[in-house]
């Protein structure tokens, strides 16, 4: 597992969470810092790539490093913890360390960027290109109750379900899986005409293929995870707002970073930006085989 750490009061809320879930996983903990400011001035054309320990900043970030493994150690003892920082992007550096983790946390906000921006360019990034699930910290501290997972029945969205099962079982909390659906987003008309203009009148029908949906959605997981107690939650409403709302008594939610109506191309979804940027806990954004 690898953390994200940038001096921030939002990274040091990601190292803690990273801690107990490498401390539920048994797995160990790597924390990363990355130098992504060039100093002013601009280096001229021809000079040496900028180095941290040639401004003097090096013995401060391995002193904060030191200070952030440590508070990852008061919460995890057992684990074994690394600490590593490089030269470089904070995107770039991130996405590949995620190459080979089993998980990523970040903070919901970093160091700099812009004050406004409701959730920082590296979740953002690492949602969309990371090589491994990403767990976004944000909401409330030390979030109570079920792990939320958004099924939407694609099949990218399977690695998510997983992922949602796995972490309800290790966390011995329940699971809420919710499906949301509405007749102007529903893909199962077959009249004639334009779907995109047709009034859906049989309701009904759509509500029972929803309900199938989420249903097979779950029921092979659940199989193989029977102590995690299932509550299968059918909503209709507006997709966003209603997993939103979901998110104000979970413990953590999980999406794909795609949904079947998602766009040819487009690494992250809108519902996943939606949750990234509004939930209300921790956001795990899980990417499926490509």
């Amino acid at each position: 597992m690898i953390v994200g750490v940038d001096g921030s009061p939002s990274s040091t809320g990601a190292v803690e969470v990273a801690a107990r879930e490498a401390q539920l996983r048994g797995a160990g903990l790597r924390i990363v810092h990355a130098f992504d400011r060039v100093p002013e001035p601009l280096p001229v054309v021809g000079a040496p790539p900028w180095n941290p320990a040639d401004h003097g900043l090096e013995p401060m970030a391995w002193e904060a490093l030191a200070g952030t493994e440590e508070r990852a150690r008061a919460i995890a003892p057992d684990i074994r913890i690394t600490r590593s920082m490089v030269a470089g992007d904070a995107l770039e550096v991130l996405e590949t360390e995620s190459r080979s983790a089993s998980l990523a946390v970040v903070g919901s906000r970093g160091t700099g960027r812009f004050a406004g921006l409701l959730v920082g360019s590296t979740a953002v990034h690492l949602a969309a290109h990371g090589r491994c699930p990403l767990m976004v910290v944000r909401g409330r501290p030390d979030p109570a109750g079920a792990v939320v997972l958004a099924v939407d029945g694609s099949e990218a969205g399977e690695a998510a379900v997983e992922f949602a099962f796995t972490e309800a079982a290790l966390r011995g909390a329940p699971l809420v899986a919710v499906h949301v659906w509405n007749t102007w987003s529903e893909g199962a008309y077959e009249g004639p005409g334009d779907p995109l203009t047709a009034v859906v009148t049989d309701v009904e029908r759509i509500r029972e293929a929803e309900q199938r949906l989420l249903d097979e959605t779950v029921a092979s997981w659940q199989k193989a995870r029977p102590r995690v107690v299932v509550e299968r939650r059918l909503v209709r409403s507006r997709i966003r707002p209603a997993l939103i709302d979901a998110s104000r008594g979970a413990q953590l939610v999980v999406t794909g970073a795609r949904g079947r109506g998602g766009f040819t191309g487009l690494l992250l979804g809108s519902v996943s930006q939606a949750l990234l940027h509004h939930a209300h806990c921790p956001v795990a954004i899980v990417r499926g085989k490509e």
